[in-house]
């Protein structure tokens, strides 16, 4: 039999990761059939994905009876649910953690997304959360602004496996880098141990089309532009994203390519992974898997929502591409500034809407699991 489409794109040196969980896919068969079947080597969560598990099933309401009434707070009562699920998840995905060295099989939980201004906070929460799930296959994600940055070097120069969440610019994306890599400094001069030590660097996609496209419609409207411009944005609509990510791949390839990373992988560092994250279509004039298939590349993992899984199980087109045209993907930016567009001004306005969002969506989480308690009698 014929591997999968998925099963393909890890051979081609790209992990997949479910960007999803939920009670009953471990419980159940799902979880372990996916793994087996189409290769998918580790899980995200987000406090969206979680608000909808446990607002629109009753898969959780037994253990919200159970905990409400030693723990009382809706915020106490979800971070247990969210460590028990993560180390479930974490203990189907060992075997794929152990066949692969600690390279893969790895579950995400996240720090509270209020947290992401305040370092002392998030290095608090991710230090409790991964003490809390006790799993050598779990990584605890922080989001990559700057107060975020010196808890990400502190966590990993303690050990803690970190997925840098939020990334949307290239400059972040090398401060991120610097972070990991200085941190396994930090260990070797302790001589402390390297080698199970991992991180990812999630950096988002469709979000930068759908923020540039609106800039670049209104150019392409703007009767008042010169028709080169309005030509220009035309042309350009759809390209960011993509341009963005190729070149964040390619710094890298540069960054890991440098004597100083190259000297810490033979002392046994493993590399930071870029990740793809949030590489389903919003724009429904675009192709399914426009993302997904436009950034197949080695080294890397793609997290993918279900209807983007089933997607590309269906009609995925396994091939390496990170390195297409990587001069188009310049002259892409080249066009952002030529037309008056600021790209580091949208990956700060992303990232500082994603923030919002993570909140609200966890202040939604947590009035999900209040209504909960009510429900089942314990509030």
């Amino acid at each position: 039999m014929a591997d999968s489409r998925l099963k393909q794109l890890s051979r081609l040196g790209q992990s997949v990761w479910y960007d999803y969980i939920r009670r009953d896919l471990y419980t159940g068969p799902t979880l372990g059939r996916l793994i087996a079947e189409d290769g998918l080597s580790g899980m995200t969560s987000n406090p969206t994905i979680f608000q909808k598990a446990i607002a629109d099933t009753d898969l959780y309401d037994e253990d919200i009876r159970r905990q409400g009434g030693s723990l009382a707070e809706p915020a106490r009562v979800f971070e247990a649910l969210a460590v028990e699920d993560v180390r479930h998840a974490a203990d189907a995905f060992r075997p794929v953690y152990d066949a692969t060295g600690g390279d893969d099989g790895f579950v995400s939980i996240e720090v509270g997304p209020h947290l992401a201004h305040d370092t002392d906070g998030t290095l608090a929460e991710a230090r409790r959360l991964w003490q809390a799930c006790d799993r050598p296959n779990v990584m605890v994600k922080i989001p990559g602004t700057r107060a975020g940055l010196p808890a990400i070097y502190q966590c990993l120069a303690e050990g803690i496996n970190i997925n840098i969440t939020l990334l949307f610019g290239i400059d972040r994306y090398k401060d991120v880098m610097e972070a990991y890599l200085s941190a396994a400094e930090a260990r070797l001069a302790r001589k402390q141990p390297v080698d199970r030590i991992r991180s990812v660097a999630s950096f988002f996609i469709s979000r930068v089309d759908t923020n540039t496209d609106k800039r670049l419609e209104a150019v392409a409207a703007d009767a008042a532009r010169p028709a080169a411009d309005r030509a220009l944005a035309r042309s350009l609509r759809g390209r960011t994203g993509i341009a963005n990510a190729r070149l964040a791949y390619a710094a890298f390839e540069a960054t890991f390519a440098t004597p100083r990373a190259q000297a810490l992988r033979q002392q046994g560092v493993a590399l930071q992974r870029p990740l793809w994250a949030s590489t389903s279509t919003k724009d429904p004039a675009y192709p399914d898997l426009y993302y997904v298939e436009a950034l197949v590349a080695p080294t890397s993992v793609d997290t993918m929502p279900p209807e983007t899984y089933e997607a590309y199980k269906d009609h995925g087109e396994p091939k390496i591409r990170i390195h297409d045209d990587l001069d188009a993907a310049r002259a892409a930016l080249d066009g952002l500034r030529q037309l008056g567009i600021d790209l580091s001004g949208v990956t700060q306005a992303l990232e500082d809407e994603g923030v919002k969002k993570f909140a609200d969506s966890y202040d939604a989480l947590l009035q999900a699991v209040a209504t909960k308690m009510k429900a089942v009698g314990v509030a």
